[in-house]
């Protein structure tokens, strides 16, 4: 009897771990003997802890999984009180395009036989048999983009890296995930590590690069676990070190952990972490694909960015490219938290409507209220009101509305929401988190603070000093965290001056 029990952090935060140990616990009473897999998430949080059971027919989920649940497992499970179907025929799960995503929650992630049952490491060997020039030219052609910030094509990236010329080349994955309403980096290196590992070695085939580091923020201690040990197992197997599955070509990893800063999320101020010092932004140019890492050509890509590679290498440009609208090619794993019904990660190309996302994957307000706003790209993303609901998910599209994705977080906010409050969280959140390299940042968040605290206090004069110091803040800002600061602020002030209008009309 094969069951899944998720050790996904999310699942182990709802109990999955007490829940793994009853299971074997009833079978040793019973004298049954099970195989409990440690699987990753399927994405569907709200049915977390989801344990699947394999049948003759397919898997079927049970959730939200309680100890209580545990011995009816070994019963008729078509009477299970908690029996939700086959996992592969639930609504969520039909309605997914899952590329990058593809193995999370099927396949042991330590077990590099179901990685390559499942299609792993295709995409590797077929780089081994191409020229770095012509791997380069696939991620070109596929129209991979940047998952973890603005969108840069993620193959002109690593054509200047390949261009560059130097004695050593690195590769940097930034899973330093700061955002509110983003766990896709987590569940992708706590479910499939070996994929984002298979990723960065085509990376450096295609660079030139026989060095790799995974930056992964210390709040998340099992996703560094699972890395540390996949990464182990991989070299052990030939697929890391000086024998990339034995072609001869060199290229190692390893796993480095931040210290919390929102800031290292920047990849400057990360490559300064890296380095050992103070996590300040650098000034640009040069840029890091020039000089990088100790001063050498470095390819930053995010976690979603690097796991993405091996589906393009396997599949082909083409297969990848006809995903998608406009410049926004393939799929994108979408997070969706805050106040909604069906909170978790659903992967889909690009081109869904905000509106869609919201109201038919997310179901709605977990409240039953009107949704008031969404805000898309974390806490330095625009919040949406429903008349920019027709907005399709893709870059440019966002953009447009002076929008970001960013890293696809959506948090969903009922109409009890108070905007004035949710511009000074903003506003603060940039004054905490500032490294303190530039002065916009620095001393505009602060005075940013104080000026939406005259507006509460029912002074209307301070509204437009607020606009003003947003714009400056934009304008002169050395990276994302000042510089997009003001999104969710002009936001609030644009769609939802109501908010601020009742702070003065009540003083």
């Amino acid at each position: 009897m094969k069951i899944y029990v998720p050790l996904d952090a999310a699942a182990k935060a709802l109990g999955s771990d007490d829940v793994a140990a009853a299971i074997v616990s009833e079978a040793g009473r019973r004298g049954v003997t099970v195989d409990i897999v440690r699987n990753g998430s399927r994405g569907m949080v709200w049915l977390e802890p989801l344990v699947e059971v394999e049948t003759l027919t397919g898997r079927v989920a049970f959730g939200p999984f309680e100890i209580a649940d545990v011995a009816g497992l070994f019963g008729d499970l078509s009477l299970h009180a908690k029996a939700l179907g086959q996992t592969e025929n639930l609504p969520w799960m039909k309605g997914q395009t899952r590329l990058t995503f593809a193995r999370v929650g099927v396949i042991d992630p330590l077990s590099l036989t179901d990685y390559a049952t499942h299609g792993g490491l295709v995409g590797l060997r077929r780089a081994l048999n191409m020229t770095g020039q012509d791997v380069v030219a696939e991620l070109v052609a596929s129209g991979l983009r940047g998952r973890g910030g603005a969108g840069f094509p993620t193959g002109i990236k690593w054509k200047t890296v390949a261009e560059a010329k130097a004695d050593r080349k690195y590769i940097v994955c930034n899973a330093d995930e700061g955002d509110s309403a983003t766990f896709a980096d987590r569940m992708l290196m706590e479910g499939d590590p070996f994929t984002l590992i298979e990723g960065m070695a085509i990376a450096g085939l295609a660079v030139g690069a026989t060095k790799g580091f995974v930056y992964i923020r210390s709040e998340y201690p099992h996703a560094v676990a699972v890395m540390s040990r996949a990464i182990v197992l991989a070299r052990a197997e030939g697929i890391l070190g000086g024998s990339v599955l034995r072609s001869g070509r060199a290229f190692d990893m390893e796993v480095r952990v931040g210290a919390g800063a929102y800031v290292c999320g920047e990849e400057t101020s990360l490559l300064n972490s890296l380095e050992g010092k103070r996590g300040v932004v650098r000034a640009k140019p040069p840029l890091p694909a020039l000089e990088g890492f100790l001063g050498k050509p470095t390819v930053v890509n995010n976690v979603i960015s690097l796991a993405t590679v091996p589906v393009i290498l396997e599949r082909g440009a083409a297969f990848y490219q006809d995903f998608g609208l406009g410049r926004s090619r393939g799929t994108i794993p979408l997070q969706i938290a805050g106040n909604v019904k069906f909170g978790g990660l659903y992967e889909c190309a690009f081109g869904l409507s905000l509106g869609e996302i919201v109201d038919k994957i997310g179901g709605g307000t977990l409240s039953g209220r009107p949704v008031k706003a969404v805000q898309v790209g974390g806490p330095l993303g625009a919040y949406f009101p429903r008349t920019l609901f027709d907005t399709p998910f893709g870059y440019e599209e966002f953009a447009g509305k002076d929008g970001l994705i960013g890293h696809a977080g959506l948090t969903v906010f009922d109409d009890s929401a108070d905007m004035l409050r949710q511009a000074r969280f903003a506003m603060e959140f940039c004054a905490i988190e500032s490294c303190g390299k530039c002065t916009p940042c620095r001393i505009g968040a602060v005075r940013g603070v104080e000026t939406v605290d005259r507006i509460a206090r029912g002074d209307a004069a301070a509204i437009p000093l607020l606009t003003d110091l947003c714009n400056t803040m934009k304008a002169g800002s050395l990276c994302a965290l000042g510089g997009f600061t003001p999104y969710p602020v002009m936001s609030a002030l644009i769609h939802f001056p109501d908010d601020f209008r009742a702070k003065e009309a009540a003083e």
